[in-house]
């Protein structure tokens, strides 16, 4: 009995823990090779989620997630949830996904209304 409480709460345990290394959107899913991309905002800021994320209508056409740090580094930075207004220019520079179909950047630096926000700033 006591074999099978212990094995119980410990399944338990395993279950109710956050899961935060599935979510998180390391850097070894994109390209080493600096990337550059401009375009329209079409979803804001949002700060929901372990990352940051805005939607963008590129330049080439296609809509890209811009994936961003995580919230509370978003704020030091002074990026807020829905600060970027939709229609709004944006170029973010950073590492493309390595799966081609995907368009998604790791974003290091994101320019909007002339000013440079450092998203990572240690990331080389």
């Amino acid at each position: 009995m006591k074999t099978f409480l212990l094995a119980s709460i410990v399944i338990a345990i395993g279950l109710l823990t956050p899961r935060t290394a599935s979510a998180h959107h390391g850097w070894t899913g994109y390209l080493e090779a600096e990337f550059d991309i401009s375009g329209t905002v079409e979803v804001p800021v949002s700060l929901a989620g372990p990352h940051a994320t805005l939607t963008i209508k590129g330049s080439d056409g296609h809509v890209w997630t811009l994936v961003l740090a995580p919230p509370p580094l978003m704020a030091s930075v002074g990026l807020r949830d829905g600060m970027i207004p939709t229609g709004s220019k944006v170029t973010a520079h950073g590492h493309r996904h390595k799966d081609s179909s995907r368009y998604e950047v790791k974003t290091e630096r994101l320019v909007w209304n002339g000013k440079t926000y450092n998203v990572y700033p240690d990331h080389e």
